[in-house]
């Protein structure tokens, strides 16, 4: 599944990519990916220009003349931009642009969206306004009050989108073997200086998988010819029955939630 850093490489690139451009058709081949009524979507889309992309957590915004566009990836959402090809199977949406060139999305589970809403209330409307803050921009203090009334794992607590946005089951095992805190333990049972622990090593994972164009695994590769490098810089996901790279320690693989979780079961307690 595509976090926080593949999301923002996604909108990097496809900034880059298509910015300007213009929308003179959507075609759709499972309309269910968008949440607007389809006839009501097609029209209100049709001539916009792509002004800009943004992203906030794991939604992308395209921001057009008049409206945004807020697209979510899912598990395997992803875009390619093809001219004069056949459309392929998994590719849902096709939005056609003047220049000839055409954006599609592409998705084999079909668990993305793409919502188009006005662009002047789109901050204020659902899904966004129901996002929390990202590591960067939240307050320890507040962070710190809302796991005291949290007697639930405290992964669990960091995958919540409305407690902490952006992180993703990747980036919170990372999250917490730099913290040194095990996944299991209880919300509530974190004091004030591991809350700031973690948010502060939060910060540092994210800044990283960034830098390096998000993590390339199995279950979410990207598209536009963009692969991300993180994966070479992980300490304990996906890495079951391997040492761990303080102590030496094999590293497990529990369940917490339905998730797979990879912890060092000595550097973290």
């Amino acid at each position: 599944m595509p976090e926080l850093p593949e999301v923002e490489t996604v909108r990097r690139t496809l900034e880059l990519a298509i910015g300007n451009e213009e929308i003179v058709e959507v075609v759709e081949n499972y309309s269910k990916i968008i949440t607007n009524d389809i006839f009501e979507f097609k029209k209100s889309i049709q001539n916009q220009k792509i002004h800009r992309i943004d992203r906030m957590g794991k939604y992308l915004i395209f921001i057009l003349d008049t409206h945004t566009m807020i697209i979510h990836l899912r598990m395997e959402g992803k875009f390619f931009i093809k001219t004069n090809e056949p459309v392929l199977k998994h590719e849902h949406i096709v939005f056609k642009f003047k220049s000839g060139r055409e954006l599609r999305y592409h998705d084999v589970r079909k668990f993305g969206t793409i919502t188009l809403l006005p662009l002047e209330t789109y901050l204020e409307s659902y899904p966004l306004n129901k996002l929390a803050l990202e590591p960067k921009d939240i307050n320890i203090h507040k962070f710190f009050e809302v796991l005291q009334k949290k007697r639930i794992e405290i992964k669990a607590v960091l995958l919540d989108q409305h407690i902490v946005s952006g992180l993703g089951n990747i980036y919170v095992d990372e999250t917490l073997f730099l913290s040194k805190i095990h996944p299991t333990r209880l919300a509530n049972t974190i004091s004030l200086d591991e809350a700031a622990k973690i948010i502060k090593s939060a910060i540092q994972v994210l800044d990283k998988a960034t830098a390096l164009g998000g993590t390339t695994i199995r279950s979410y590769t990207s598209s536009l010819g963009v692969h991300g490098r993180f994966q070479n810089e992980l300490n304990v996901h996906m890495r079951k029955d391997l040492p761990c790279p303080i102590c030496q320690t094999k590293i497990i693989k529990m369940k917490i939630k339905g998730r797979g979780t990879y912890v060092c079961p000595s550097c973290q307690d």
